[in-house]
């Protein structure tokens, strides 16, 4: 699976109330994003940016493709290794910074992880599996800020 991929995405402003961009406060910043063959997801701006918060916003973008992406790197280093993992939920947190100066960048991104193996045998090779999924996650090695692992493993056996 060498090489590279491409991929396209479509984003479409439907924010214009009559007078485009005519002043900072006289348009929305409603946005779709399309991709072939998906559902259209209905965008914004994040809150304190003028937006609308019943809209996925670029930061939860960003960090929806963090947690998912480490999660479906997780789960393929979970199989190389012998574990059976039967449920995962990550309750992600990120935390970014504004400059001052109408910019910022993100500090860093934690994911917390709680899986379920299916034995208690398997769960010092699940929490060593993280290590091999981030380094296996093409987002996380595409940011440039760290993205962090606070994992808990129970087995559905003890």
């Amino acid at each position: 699976m060498n090489g590279e991929h491409h991929y396209r995405l479509t984003s479409t402003w439907t924010g214009n109330r009559g007078t485009g961009t005519s002043g900072y406060r006289d348009y929305d910043r409603a946005v779709t994003l399309q991709v072939a063959g998906k559902p259209d997801l209905a965008a914004s701006a994040d809150r304190p940016f003028r937006g609308d918060p019943e809209r996925w916003n670029p930061e939860d973008l960003l960090l929806a493709a963090l947690s998912e992406c480490h999660l479906l790197s997780y789960l393929h280093a979970c199989v190389t290794v012998g574990v059976v993992v039967t449920a995962y939920e990550d309750d992600a947190t990120g935390t970014m910074v504004l400059d001052g100066n109408g910019g910022g960048a993100f500090r860093e991104v934690v994911l917390r992880p709680r899986v379920t193996v299916a034995d208690a045998s398997m769960i010092e090779a699940a929490e060593a599996a993280h290590a091999q999924a981030n380094a296996w996650c093409f987002i996380a090695n595409s940011v440039n800020f760290p993205v962090r692992h606070e994992a808990t493993i129970v087995a559905a056996l003890q």
